[in-house]
């Protein structure tokens, strides 16, 4: 009980730490757009962006070195739904680490009581370690979209003052993305737990308990039965014969010679 109530406290600290560094990230990264007019040129072109990365829906104003208009881009891509369902399923395992806690701690023995408890508990489990898979292999992939959106050289190719010969474009800034990278790492690692922590939930199910029982220990010879004794061998045992005596016995009752006897 002691070990399973330790390893929900681990699921609920690393769900909280997946979910919270997707959740809560936002990132910028910049670009210089200098115009052949130094007076049109945008040298700290800021552009921002953050969970839950509907890109699509994120813009910027760019120069177009004409005469001081700009123009409005967009970047590309919504990575929304592999981004929430990660977090969504972050969230909902944190909950259910924590019910579960309570539950072995306050209520150990209404949850082990017909063995629903532990049997529930094992479905739920299963099914959370193979949304940990999914969400953590979907996001990650959904990530590498993200970075390729939002990597400057990619977006300097949207800014039609870039293509002209008489302007220069660079990156400025790139966006940092050690918290996603995070958040992905946290991913897997949820996967490993919760995939452990089926052991411990099968263990509380009984099910194993019969091929986990020790065989019973060899047993020994057993002794022979006595022997019934005779009723009479503690006569016949203390009898011993005396056959000196009966000798001389014999010598003295019988006739030294023939010629004694007529």
């Amino acid at each position: 009980m002691a070990a399973a109530a330790m390893w929900l406290l681990y699921l609920s600290f690393f769900a909280i730490l997946a979910f919270s560094t997707c959740g809560s990230y936002s990132g910028t990264f910049r670009l210089s757009v200098e115009c052949e007019n130094r007076t049109e040129s945008d040298l700290s072109l800021q552009v921002e962006f953050e969970y839950p990365f509907r890109l699509h829906q994120v813009y910027f104003d760019a120069p177009t070195c004409q005469g001081g208009n700009k123009e409005r881009l967009f970047l590309v891509g919504d990575y929304s739904s592999s981004a929430e369902f990660f977090v969504t399923v972050g969230v909902f395992s944190f909950l259910y680490a924590a019910a579960a806690l309570v539950l072995y701690v306050f209520f150990f023995q209404k949850y082990k009581e017909n063995n629903k408890g532990p049997l529930m508990d094992l479905g739920v489990t299963g099914v959370l370690a193979f949304l940990w898979l999914v969400s953590s292999a979907a996001w990650a992939k959904g990530l590498s979209d993200v970075k390729t959106a939002t990597d400057p050289d990619q977006v300097i190719t949207m800014v039609a003052a870039c293509n002209a010969q008489t302007s220069r474009c660079r990156e400025v800034h790139d966006p940092v993305m050690s918290g996603l990278n995070t958040s992905v790492a946290f991913g897997f690692i949820n996967l490993v737990l919760w995939v452990g922590g089926l052991w411990f939930v099968f263990k509380e199910t009984g099910i194993v308990a019969p091929f986990m029982r020790a065989p019973p220990p060899e047993g020994k010879a057993a002794a022979p039965e006595p022997y019934e004794q005779d009723p009479y061998a503690s006569n016949q045992a203390g009898y011993q014969p005396n056959y000196t005596q009966e000798a001389e016995l014999g010598q003295q009752g019988a006739p030294t010679s023939f010629s004694n006897q007529m």
